[in-house]
């Protein structure tokens, strides 16, 4: 392959706790829709696809979790790329030093000893692609002259919520060498440094060869490198001899082994060929309700609004409404964001804070913090009509073609009701169709599954009646998905 080959590398999965309640752990920040309806994700995937080459690979950095859901958007919005879509697994989540040096391991080992590596993270918005592709050029250029290049960005305002790059010496037109980097610092301290004209917002997006990461990991966090590379040679998948399969799963046990840390602080900080590009492209790491109020035109007072939504005397005001109809009436300068299961009120200048009430709601085990009524899964998606003490009621929708699992449940027994399509369905021994209207009784301790062999969604409604109806009473004995 050519030793100069770009790849793009997507950071995906980052919690965006700041965006609840539509952002949760089961549906993060980079699968929200954003005012346009296009999802951050693919968005990211379409600056990704803009940069890279015919043959080189396009990785995706997410968690087994997510794998289904991004596959499903990638199949939908890109199928060309199936092909050369590689997605890296990780078990869980720690940081981004090592899902960027484990892809730089994997690129290595896959493409090329230098070949270089865009990293995007998935939940970022740039709308100007064409001022991105110019400072991909710039920062493929240093990288190609051996810098781990980061991208910064002119500040419009002194904001307390990111971090900054001070710039050095000049490299080039638009790159300079890193003089330091700044965490977010107080308001005082970012107004002086967007006065000062020598300070750039740090975008988190980086472009490095390989070879020139993995030398920088071995001096400022050989322990981070050392454990990287156990994981990787501990993990069936991640070298070429192993073919060509489409996802990589790290091993578990010793990925928990590598040190939870972000790579400004492993790498970034302590190197000393780091560049900047200044680049000229609007950005946004979309990281409160303001920033999405940014993204909606106001209206003649003020209001920015999504869904069914009333204002009467209202001003100033974002209200985005999924599921119901929101009415507000004389209020100014807040922020109200209703879903089916949590409603979120915040004066507007504070939406910086909404992590505070995740951690609360995580304190209280609250489910609003995974989960939304509506769950998505490797076959499909369900829906939570009622969760009572004695029952629980579901409506699923399973996709053309696709299979639940074969399990059984100890304490409670189901119900299903065919609304829509045509089911297979086993219970104990008995395989059988069931139609619209069409229903069967599955006891407690009994096998059973349930599959949609045809090419449009089923649609079913599953009463759980029991004394326990968490999903670890589902006891899996054979799993298309790898969930056994």
């Amino acid at each position: 392959m050519n030793a100069a080959m770009l790849v793009p590398v997507i950071l995906s999965g980052g919690a965006g706790t700041r965006l609840w309640p539509v952002s949760r752990r089961s549906l993060p920040k980079p699968f929200m829709a954003m005012p346009d309806g296009e999802t951050l994700l693919a968005k990211t995937l379409a600056r990704a696809r803009g940069v890279r080459g015919v043959d080189a690979p396009l990785i995706t950095v997410t968690s087994h979790a997510y794998r289904h859901l991004t596959e499903n958007l990638y199949a939908r919005i890109a199928p060309e790329i199936a092909a050369r879509q590689r997605l890296l697994l990780e078990p869980e989540a720690r940081n981004t030093a090592p899902a960027i040096v484990l892809a730089a391991l994997w690129v290595q080992a896959n493409v090329a000893a230098d070949a270089t590596l865009l990293v995007l993270p998935a939940d970022h918005l740039i709308r100007d692609q064409s001022a991105f592709l110019d400072a991909v050029v710039t920062a493929k250029a240093l990288a190609d002259a051996g810098h781990l290049a980061t991208f910064g960005i002119s500040p419009t305002r002194a904001e307390t919520g990111y971090g900054y790059i001070q710039r050095g010496a000049a490299i080039a037109d638009n790159a300079f060498a890193v003089a330091r980097f700044i965490e977010k610092p107080d308001a005082a301290t970012a107004a002086a440094f967007v006065e000062s004209g020598e300070y750039l917002w740090n975008a988190g997006m980086f472009c490095f060869r390989a070879d020139a990461l993995i030398d920088a990991a071995a001096s400022s966090c050989p322990d981070l490198l050392r454990a990287a590379r156990t994981c990787f040679e501990a993990t069936a998948g991640a070298s070429p001899d192993a073919g060509a399969g489409a996802s990589v799963q790290w091993e578990a046990g010793s990925f928990a082994a590598i040190p939870e840390i972000s790579i400004d602080y492993a790498v970034m900080e302590r190197a000393g060929n780091v560049a900047v590009v200044e680049a000229a492209f609007d950005w946004s790491d979309i990281g409160s309700w303001s920033a999405i109020g940014d993204e909606i035109p106001g209206d003649g007072d003020g209001n920015r609004s999504s869904g069914d939504v009333l204002l009467i005397d209202v001003h100033d005001c974002h209200v985005h409404a999924t599921s119901r109809m929101v009415a507000a009436i004389g209020v100014e300068d807040l922020t109200v964001v209703e879903t089916a299961d949590a409603v979120l009120i915040a004066r507007s200048d504070r939406t910086q804070e909404v992590k505070r009430v995740v951690e609360g709601l995580r304190e209280r085990a609250h489910a609003t913090v995974d989960s939304h009524l509506t769950t998505h899964r490797p076959w499909g998606s369900y829906t939570i009509l009622e969760d009572a003490d004695d029952c629980k009621v579901k409506r699923l929708t399973v996709k053309p073609g696709q299979v639940l699992s074969l399990q059984m449940h100890h304490r409670r027994s189901e119900h299903w009701t065919i609304v829509a399509g045509v089911a297979k369905v086993r219970v104990g021994d008995d395989e059988f169709l069931l139609q619209r209207n069409q229903s069967t009784y599955i006891p407690a301790g009994t096998l059973h599954r349930l599959e949609n062999a045809t090419e449009h969604d089923l649609h079913l409604i599953e009463v759980q009646c029991g004394d326990y109806f968490g999903e670890d009473d589902i006891v899996r004995l054979e799993d298309r998905y790898g969930r056994v």
